[in-house]
C-alpha cells in the first residue's frame, strides 16, 4: 500500500518552489532539498494533481510553478466558477472582522499554520449561555422567518412550499459543492428523472440524493431532531452511490481523512470522533433558539468531519431541522456565493472563528425569507440587477416561449445567450434569474414579455 503523503511534506515542497519566481526544474529543486529524486517527483505529481502547482515545458524542460492564486477550498469542493476578477467578485456584505478572516484564509497555503482539531472549541460552548448569534440577530431572523402568528403542527410551512423548496435547496446546496446543473436542468431531473446531456452522472446523483434527504426532513415525525438517527440517515441519503466505500454511508468514520486546500487536520482517533459527535448532538439539542441551533450545527458538524465525506451537505440540510420544526422559513442558500461559503468554513477550520460564516448564514437566511415570503415585493427597492438586464431578460424569455423550447433546450439556450451577451461576473446570476422567471411564468404575467395567450399555451404544452 503506497505511503500517504502528509500535508507538512507537501508544504515543504511548495516552500521550495516558491523561491523560484520563474519556476524550477526537478534538478534545481533537488539542490534545495534533502529528498531523493523519486520522492520529490511523487510529491510534485501530487501537488500538480491537487492544482497547487502547474507545469510548463516538457520532458527535461519541465518546470514547476506555484499557482498564481492558490484556491482556498475544502474536500470535494470545486470552484470552477470562481475564476473572476477580484474587483468583480460576487460576495456578501461582511463586517471588518470578517473581511480580515477572508484575507487570512486566502493567503497562500504554505504561509498558513497547520492546525488540528481543537476539542476546546466544542467543549467551551455552553447551550443557552454561549451564543454565536447575538440577540439582535436572533430576533431579526425570527421576525423575518415566521410564517404566521397561529400555532400549527411542525412542518406545516415547509409542506406548503415543498415543491419550490425541493428544487431550490437541492440546487443551491449542490451548487455550493461545484455541481454544474442549471436550475431548469435540476427541475427536470427531480420532476421526471431526466439527466442533463453532457453532465457527469455524479452530479445527477448528488441532486437526487438531496431530494431524498429533504423529503426526510419534511415528513412529520417525532423522530427527527439532532440525534443519531436523523444525522446518520441524512448522511446515508446524501452520500448514496457517491462514496468509494458504500458501507461508509450513514456511519461515523473509522479512518483518517485529509481536507484538501486547507492546513486543517481533522481528528483521527475513532473513539474521539464518536465522543465528540455525541457531545455535539447533545449540545445542539439543548439549544433553545432555532437559529442558534441551525448555525451551531453548520459550524461544528463540518469542523468535526464525522463522516468520510459529504459533511458540509449534511450540515446544510441539518440546519433546517429546527426551522422546519418551528414552522419558520427554511434555509435554501439561494444566491449564496460559493466562495463566501468556502471562506467562512475555512475560517472555522483553521482559526476557530465564526464571524465570516455567521455573516454568510445571516445573509443567506434573509435571502431565503425574501424568496419565500408572500410579501417579499414590499420589503425593499426593486432588484438593481433585474433593472439593469430588464430588456435582455424579457427578450430571451420571449424567444424561448415563441420557440416552444422544453426545459433542456431552454437551459442550453439561456447559457449560450449568457456566454455571449453577459459579462462574466454577472453570468451565473443572469442564468438563474431567467430560469426563475420562466418557472414562474403564467397567463397572468405573460404581457410583461409581450407574449400572446396562444403563444403561451403552445409553449406550456411542451414545457417538461
Amino acid at each position: 500500500m503506497p505511503k500517504t503523503i502528509g500535508q507538512n511534506e507537501l508544504d515543504e515542497v511548495l516552500k521550495i518552489v516558491s523561491q523560484f519566481k520563474d519556476g524550477a526544474s526537478v534538478g534545481q529543486l533537488l539542490e534545495h532539498s534533502s529528498l531523493s529524486r523519486s520522492t520529490l517527483q511523487r510529491r510534485l505529481t501530487r501537488l500538480v494533481a491537487d492544482d497547487l502547482l502547474f507545469t510548463t515545458g516538457q520532458l527535461k524542460g519541465t518546470r514547476y510553478r506555484l499557482k498564481p492564486e492558490p484556491v482556498s477550498g475544502s474536500i470535494n469542493i470545486t470552484l470552477p466558477t470562481l475564476a473572476v476578477e477580484a474587483a468583480a467578485e460576487v460576495y456578501v456584505p461582511v463586517s471588518p472582522e470578517s473581511e480580515a478572516l477572508r484575507k487570512a484564509v486566502r493567503s497562500p497555503l504554505q504561509t498558513r499554520i497547520p492546525v488540528g482539531y481543537n476539542r476546546e472549541f466544542l467543549d467551551d460552548y455552553k447551550p443557552n449561555e454561549s451564543f454565536y448569534l447575538p440577540e439582535e440577530i436572533r430576533q431579526r431572523l425570527h421576525e423575518k422567518g415566521k410564517a404566521t402568528g397561529q400555532v400549527q403542527p411542525a412542518g406545516t410551512y415547509v409542506r406548503k412550499i415543498f415543491n419550490r423548496l425541493l428544487i431550490d435547496l437541492s440546487w443551491n446546496s449542490s451548487r455550493l459543492e461545484g455541481n454544474t446543473y442549471s436550475l431548469l436542468e435540476t427541475e427536470r431531473l427531480l420532476e421526471i428523472g431526466e439527466s442533463a446531456e453532457g453532465k457527469d452522472a455524479r452530479e445527477a446523483q448528488m441532486l437526487l440524493n438531496h431530494k431524498s434527504a429533504i423529503e426526510l426532513l419534511a415528513e412529520p415525525s417525532g423522530e427527527t431532531g439532532f440525534n443519531r438517527y436523523t444525522i446518520l440517515n441524512l448522511h446515508a441519503l446524501l452520500s448514496e452511490n457517491l462514496l468509494a466505500d458504500p458501507q461508509a454511508c450513514g456511519r461515523i468514520r473509522e479512518i483518517a481523512v485529509d481536507v484538501e486546500g486547507t492546513v486543517f487536520h481533522p481528528l483521527e482517533v475513532p473513539q474521539m470522533i464518536h465522543a465528540c459527535f455525541d457531545i455535539m448532538l447533545d449540545k445542539a439539542t439543548a439549544i433553545e433558539n432555532p437559529f442558534e441551533q441551525a448555525f451551531f450545527i453548520m459550524v461544528h458538524l463540518p469542523y468535526l468531519q464525522p463522516f468520510e465525506d459529504v459533511n458540509k451537505r449534511v450540515s446544510r440540510l441539518a440546519a433546517n431541522i429546527p426551522l422546519v420544526r418551528d414552522n419558520l422559513c427554511p434555509l435554501s442558500f439561494v444566491d449564496v456565493p460559493q466562495r463566501a461559503y468556502v471562506d467562512g468554513i475555512l475560517a472555522v477550520y483553521e482559526l476557530n472563528r465564526i464571524d465570516l460564516l455567521r455573516d454568510v448564514f445571516v445573509w443567506a437566511y434573509e435571502r431565503s425569507c425574501a424568496r419565500y415570503s408572500a410579501v417579499r415585493q414590499s420589503l425593499g427597492e426593486p432588484d438593481p440587477f433585474r433593472l439593469r438586464y430588464r430588456d435582455m431578460i424579457a427578450g430571451i424569455i420571449a424567444e424561448i416561449v415563441r420557440s416552444g423550447f422544453d426545459k433542456q433546450r431552454a437551459a442550453n439556450r439561456i447559457r449560450q445567450y449568457a456566454d455571449t451577451q453577459i459579462r462574466p461576473a454577472d453570468l451565473l446570476r443572469f442564468v438563474e434569474v431567467v430560469e426563475m422567471e420562466l418557472m414562474g411564468l403564467h397567463e397572468g404575467n405573460i404581457a410583461r414579455y409581450r407574449l400572446r395567450p396562444s403563444e403561451y399555451r403552445h409553449w406550456k404544452s411542451s414545457w417538461r
